[in-house]
């Protein structure tokens, strides 16, 4: 595992040679150091980063070639699946299935892109009909500059990619800050990098906290352009800092999305799914379905159904067999879960859970938990908690529903099931909320954009959006010199 920065293509320690400790969640003990990043690092990433754009090749290299470094990089990150997996779930806690599945993601990201920078050779340039004759015109894309990319701790390697990967295939260099929590699998990307052929400068990775690295960051006169996810006040603060020099930006941010469930859908179906929507990586996933609505006729019996399968979900360390739920990112959010779970019995009713589980008093675990019967206005239903604590509360009619869905500053995602696929879809329709699904929650797809209404973000990423994020429209207009223009000189 490295555990240096990786800047201008060579891993290397902090300017000021300290490091910080790394913690297994499953035993909060240190298991790794890493270089701990500054004002000074960043300075120099940064600095790396704006050589390699206005200088460098890469900008400058075709669609293709740019293609070929990142198909490189995702099947690298394919080869290399099993063991950063494992490095994931020591770092992060997640079970060895998700951390897989998250890999597989990182490589498909890569590869996905890699396929739209080859398509920019032929896309990056539209002619536009002019209403004026001796004049032509066409709008030419071209990579935005220098990235500064800052990323959570949830998903910590796929969510590299999800910046990383579409910022190199529009022609851009990065400076990629990830989560002090979760550093390791990021620093991979650097010897990844290496390895794939990607030039010197292009790509670099600087660990570090918030206020020592991340501030800096956005703050960075040589970086033209931000992207961020995490929180809403972090968010709220980079987008203040980026205004002072009007960069680009963009924020996918923290959600309490609704999943609504109608009467008509098999019990089996709606626990399967309620579950998934929220006790997936340990309920550590911003469009989280938290809150679940049940229409009234089957909330007793669904509920009862829930709390019986919550309570067979296997908890432990993420590389043991059958584990489907395994400890919080840290200390400090198993503090907070627990903290919002208190919360939540003054508020609630306490269904299922709301404790640590007994023997794994050692490690940062919670059981799964299901809260019902609060008020609308309760803290505990209107606030992100970012752990596996679900609140549920019936309803009656579907207009009810999407009002009750709709009631909250965040539209990060929704979820609505119902066998009625014409209700379905016009309750989709009604979610204000950037990422909905019908008859399910949660699955991811590359092809498809990704990112919330209201205070859940700005702009969006994967997909064809998420390569425009990172590129600027010019237009050059041109005149025909063979006919004088003659305005002032007849």
């Amino acid at each position: 595992m490295k555990h240096q920065m990786f800047i201008d293509g060579a891993y290397r320690d902090a300017a000021s040679g300290e490091v910080f400790d790394v913690i297994d969640p499953s035993t909060r003990q240190v298991f790794a150091q890493v270089a701990r990043g500054a004002a000074e690092d960043i300075d120099r990433a940064v600095q790396a980063a704006r050589r390699a754009f206005d200088t460098g090749p890469w900008p400058r290299m075709s669609g293709a070639a740019r293609a070929d470094v990142l198909r490189r990089m995702g099947d690298i990150i394919a080869e290399r699946r099993d063991e950063l997996a494992r490095i994931e779930v020591q770092d992060n806690g997640k079970p060895l299935p998700e951390a897989n599945w998250d890999i597989d993601d990182t490589a498909g990201v890569f590869h996905f892109y890699a396929d739209l920078a080859a398509r920019l050779d032929t896309s990056s340039e539209q002619d536009i009909p002019l209403g004026m004759q001796g004049f032509a015109s066409k709008a030419v894309k071209e990579p935005v500059g220098v990235a500064g990319a800052i990323i959570p701790w949830n998903f910590p390697m796929l969510m590299a990619s999800w910046k990383v990967a579409p910022a190199l295939a529009a022609g851009c260099t990065v400076v990629l800050k990830p989560s002090e929590l979760t550093p390791l699998t990021a620093l991979e990307l650097g010897g990844i990098a290496n390895e794939a052929g990607l030039p010197a400068g292009v790509l670099n990775i600087v660990p570090g906290f918030g206020p020592e690295a991340g501030q800096p960051l956005t703050e960075h006169p040589g970086v033209d352009k931000l992207a961020f996810t995490g929180s809403v006040p972090t968010g709220a603060r980079i987008m203040a800092t980026a205004a002072r020099d009007i960069k680009a930006i963009s924020l996918e941010l923290g959600g309490k999305s609704p999943l609504v469930v109608f009467a008509d859908t098999p019990l089996d179906e709606a626990v399967e799914w309620i579950m998934f929507g929220i006790f997936w990586n340990q309920g550590e996933v911003c469009s989280a379905t938290s809150r679940v609505l049940i229409e009234e006729t089957i909330y007793e019996p669904l509920l009862a159904r829930l709390a019986e399968e919550a309570q067979k979900i296997r908890i432990g360390h993420g590389l043991q067999e059958g584990v489907l739920l395994g400890p919080l990112v840290s200390q400090s959010q198993h503090e907070k879960v627990l903290d919002a779970i208190a919360r939540g019995k003054t508020e609630a009713r306490l269904v299922s859970g709301g404790g640590v589980p007994q023997g794994l008093e050692n490690g940062c675990y919670v059981e799964p938990t299901i809260f019902a019967d609060m008020a609308e206005d309760a803290w505990i239903w209107r606030e992100e908690i970012f752990g596996p604590v679900v609140c549920v509360k019936p309803f009656r009619t579907e207009d009810e529903a999407v009002r009750m869905a709709n009631d909250s500053r965040f539209g990060l995602g929704a979820a609505v099931m119902s066998a009625d696929l014409d209700r379905a879809e016009r309750v989709a329709r009604a979610f204000r909320a950037g990422i909905v699904w019908i008859n399910c929650s949660q699955p991811t797809f590359t092809e498809a954009p990704w990112g919330g209404y209201k205070q859940s973000g700005i702009g969006r990423e994967l997909g064809e959006w998420g390569l425009n994020n990172y590129l600027e429209t010019k237009q050059i207009t041109s005149y025909d010199r063979a006919k004088p223009w003659g305005w002032y000189l007849k």
